[in-house]
């Protein structure tokens, strides 16, 4: 990925903010409050009954647009973790209902008429750095193209769980753009693992299995770019029970100071936008300097695990 940049950075969350122990009694988690609690959750964001997950696409995009840096869009890599935007209820007599394509309209509506459509998903949480990934591919094998759009949204249907794997879930949004001009930082590399076996593995079972394989990702991520775990400056991890890392710091021999996830508290676990709106706020709190290296693991069901390495360029 020589030559790469990621900037531009933008999130959107759910209209409606709760606390934990509020969605707990109206019957949204599966795990007692006080030990979502004591994974360091407290707070989350739910979209309005009438609110979609394309809602919260076109509200992270505006705000890129808003900046003017919206321009040049040569593709939308657009990665969801519910494909229908988890609003369809009901039967489906006419499928042409199931392709109304979220990347299409956005593509439509801030009139990127040059731009292509790419859809992801089956990567579950991972998507966004799965989306990172392919911008990259197709700015490698398409020499005139500039910048790619990234975009991931999601909102859970009403009535579902707002937890998996017991972490406290956020309807919410993230995008960014991945082109060819020095930008905030340099895209070094995405790494993956997925293993289709444990696809339909338990809670119980995913969170057995979070260890091995997160530590063997961010092993392999950092040895694609000449470097050892220690050796990374930051590691922005997904909103997860923030006592795994503490462990994992420990295995890799990271400095656990340098592992960052803020954001946890307030916004909970977004889906795949966590490595976005924890980046954000490490660049906005001026802690990252220039040169220094970063590690975004995230892990989904699947089983997936996917580990971007990005370099600081500056704001």
């Amino acid at each position: 990925m020589d030559g790469l940049y990621i900037g531009s950075f933008a999130h959107a969350l759910g209209a409606r903010k709760r606390h934990l122990r509020e969605s707990a009694e109206a019957g949204l988690l599966r795990s007692a409050p006080e030990d979502l609690e004591a994974a360091g959750f407290r707070w989350h964001h739910i979209c309005e009954p009438d609110g979609s997950a394309y809602d919260l696409a076109r509200s992270a995009v505006a705000e890129i647009a808003a900046r003017g840096e919206l321009t040049d869009i040569d593709a939308i890599v657009y990665a969801t973790c519910l494909p229908d935007g988890g609003t369809r209820t009901g039967p489906v007599r006419d499928v042409k209902e199931l392709m109304d394509f979220p990347a299409g309209r956005l593509q439509a509506e801030f009139g990127l008429s040059r731009a292509i459509v790419v859809g992801l998903h089956q990567q579950a949480c991972t998507g966004v750095l799965g989306a990172l990934r392919v911008a990259g591919a197709l700015l490698t094998t398409e020499p005139g193209w500039r910048r790619v759009l990234c975009v991931t949204a999601d909102r859970f249907p009403d009535g579902a769980w707002y937890e998996q794997a017991y972490n406290l879930i956020s309807d919410g949004a993230a995008a960014c753009v991945v082109g060819r001009e020095p930008d905030v930082c340099r895209l070094l590399t995405v790494h993956q693992i997925t293993n289709g076996g444990l696809g339909r593995a338990g809670d119980d079972e995913t969170v057995g299995t979070y260890f091995a394989y997160t530590h063997r990702l961010v092993r392999e991520a950092a040895a694609r770019v000449g470097l050892a775990p220690a050796e990374l400056d930051w590691v922005v991890t997904q909103n997860t029970n923030d006592k795994a890392w503490q462990i994992l710091a420990r295995l890799l021999g990271v400095d656990h100071a340098r592992v960052w996830a803020p954001t946890l508290p307030d916004v909970g676990h977004v889906i795949s936008a966590d490595p976005v709106v924890n980046l954000s706020a490490l660049l906005d709190s001026g802690r990252a300097r220039p040169g220094q290296r970063i590690a975004l693991p995230m892990a989904g069901f699947g089983l997936n695990w996917q580990c971007a390495v990005l370099e600081v360029v500056g704001r």
